[in-house]
């Protein structure tokens, strides 16, 4: 089993981003549990809707089984970390949830989210029905929209990208695809589906792979003999 714990409208333009903060979070709370990763997930982009830079809720992703922690202590303290960071004008929200909460229309609403305006009574009524606990913090608390759809999408296995996943963020520049592997990425290939057992990788920035068939796939194009890597999701 896996639990979820999504987070979003964090901040502001002038502040740090929610990913930086679910990353912080993911480490704390790493201390007492097995974290996966954490993933992005884009939302719906219209006028009506305020967000910061790109509307994109992060969700941490915990292997249950395996923690020193419940669910509730999990919730708590994840919760105490993001009061502990509030940024006044931001309207965050979290929620948690495990695999086995999202059933029936719930993990719908994830998908909804990234296509069309959805609402907060919608995203309470829901995660009322399902058990899942969901909380908004401050501000608007418009962000229970986005942390409940962010952990819907993650928890369908085919959404988003990951943002951390083991150690990733230590590799820069150009990488060999053993040393990618090993990082934590769980297949190199590219967008025609030929996976890439071997070679150079040159990386924009460090390895970003989407989140497909729940596996985090770190796709790439070839150019001059050298593997470059596509951000997907």
């Amino acid at each position: 089993m896996t639990i979820y714990i999504g987070i979003d409208d964090t901040d502001t333009r002038e502040s740090r981003g929610t990913g930086r903060l679910a990353r912080a979070i993911a480490a704390e709370l790493s201390r007492s549990c097995a974290v996966f990763g954490v993933t992005r997930h884009q939302l719906f982009i219209h006028p009506t809707i305020p967000y910061t830079s790109h509307n994109s809720a992060a969700v941490i992703h915990i292997l249950d089984g395996e923690n020193e922690v419940t669910a509730d202590d999990l919730f708590a303290t994840a919760k105490e970390l993001l009061l502990a960071d509030f940024i006044e004008g931001s309207d965050p929200g979290i929620c948690l949830a495990t695999d086995r909460q999202i059933v029936q229309e719930t993990p719908r609403f994830g998908f909804i989210a990234k296509r069309e305006i959805v609402t907060q009574e919608l995203a309470r009524t829901l995660a009322r029905r399902a058990g899942i606990l969901l909380e908004g913090l401050g501000g608007t608390e418009d962000g229970v929209i986005g942390a409940l759809a962010g952990v819907c999408l993650a928890a369908s296995g085919n959404d988003g990208r990951f943002v951390q996943k083991g150690t990733t963020r230590s590799l820069h520049g150009t990488s060999t695809v053993a040393a990618i592997l090993a990082s934590g990425v769980d297949r190199v290939m590219t967008r025609d589906g030929v996976t890439v057992s071997e070679g150079l990788v040159s990386l924009k920035k460090f390895p970003k792979p989407a989140f497909v068939g729940g596996e985090a796939i770190l796709y790439v194009e070839e150019e001059d003999g050298v593997y470059r890597d596509i951000v997907v999701g």
